[in-house]
């Protein structure tokens, strides 16, 4: 056996031992979050009343003193505001707070400001372990298309691996970016571990070569895009199915219902989560600045079957889903943007153009026969 192919399979072994220590580092890190979750100080702030007292009444308290005010109001994430007034008393040293009208913020799930140690650790604990996933992961891939020596993503099995890197390097970039976002940490723990479950147990395909048509520049600009829109839309998804969760549970509460939330979760678990507004604005805002991306990719797609095929679009079940996807996403934005959707209509849609992305890849892969075959099951 020469040299090289020794050399690829000891590298695509390793990326089999480095995929499956990642997934075991992501389940170490799905329990840290699920700790942190579990112990952690409620999200919710108390929103309280507080006798405001005023400067007038200060200064006939402290007659003879000089009194100085100050008024700051700042505003939350979710639209209410909290109005600070500090009125410092001279000679005595002495400083009186007072809080005006308004909604003290909301305290950003778990792992803000107020958790209590073990579990603002455990969630340390998660990030770190998660990003040792990462890297773990990272290396898997690298290994894969260094024993192949061509783009790691030719097939359904790599392209699972590289989906589910695509979602927790979203996540991590969003935590670099210093985005409260430390309550997506189980999500994207339990997306990444089951997607290369599937990967590794029903999807493995050897790495062989590529067929003709993938050989080509294209393969890393088009499906390279793709990756980091699914993996993307997964994180929005991810917000959207807890904004229905917590939406029915905030209805629930405002009724005199506490004790447990939908799917007779605790409720202290949703008073961890960002209001059921934030969530819902924090899915719209991810959507829309991926689709861009997503349509870019679709037009990609067509650039390359002109080159491969000669045509730009043939209706191929694959070209006619992406599509359909890109339709649906459209629709969404285009109801939230023009007729004022916002809440459970929109994230309904949005549901359903994640479930057509979904389908496009392993629907169509699977069940359906087309010029994409040759990305299906080895």
């Amino acid at each position: 056996m020469k040299l090289a192919s020794v050399v690829d399979l000891q590298l695509a072994g390793m990326s089999n031992k480095l995929i499956y220590s990642a997934m075991a580092v992501y389940v170490l890190a799905m329990f840290a979050h699920l700790f942190e979750w579990t112990f952690g100080s409620r999200g919710t702030v108390a929103r309280r009343s507080i006798e405001q007292t005023t400067l007038a009444e200060t200064v006939a308290a402290h007659a003879g003193r000089s009194v100085r005010q100050a008024t700051v109001t700042v505003a939350s994430g979710d639209g209410g505001s909290t109005t600070l007034t500090r009125t410092v008393v001279a000679g005595e040293g002495a400083t009186v707070v007072t809080t005006g009208r308004g909604e003290e913020p909301q305290v950003d799930g778990p792992g803000a400001a107020g958790s209590s140690p073990k579990a603002d650790l455990a969630g340390r604990i998660a990030i770190s372990l998660t990003t040792l996933g990462a890297l773990l992961h990272v290396g898997g891939v690298t290994a894969r298309g260094l024993s192949a020596m061509r783009w790691p993503w030719g097939n359904m099995y790599e392209f699972s691996c590289a989906f589910a890197l695509a979602m927790v390097l979203v996540y991590l970039g969003l935590l670099a970016a210093k985005a409260p976002v430390r309550w997506l940490g189980v999500p994207v723990t339990v997306g990444a571990v089951l997607t290369l479950g599937l990967a590794v147990t029903v999807l493995y395909t050897g790495a062989d070569a590529l067929v003709p048509a993938l050989h080509s520049y294209w393969l890393g600009i088009h499906v390279t895009a793709a990756t980091a829109c699914v993996g993307a839309f997964y994180t929005a998804f991810a917000a959207t199915l807890m904004y229905l969760g917590k939406d029915v549970y905030e209805k629930q509460r405002a009724l005199g219902a506490r004790e447990t939330g939908p799917l007779r979760i605790p409720a202290s678990v949703w008073e961890r989560l960002p209001a059921a507004a934030t969530l819902d604005r924090f899915s719209y805002r991810v959507n829309a600045i991926v689709f861009p991306l997503y349509t870019f990719t679709v037009i990609a797609g067509a650039i390359w079957a002109e080159a491969a095929w000669g045509k730009y679009w043939e209706w191929d079940p694959k070209e006619t889903w992406s599509f359909v996807t890109w339709v649906a996403y459209a629709a969404y934005l285009h109801a939230r943007a023009t007729a004022g959707w916002r809440g459970r209509k929109a994230a309904y849609v949005a549901l359903v153009a994640f479930a057509c992305m979904l389908f496009n890849y392993y629907g169509i892969n699977i069940f359906v026969t087309g010029k994409h075959s040759y990305a299906g099951i080895g």
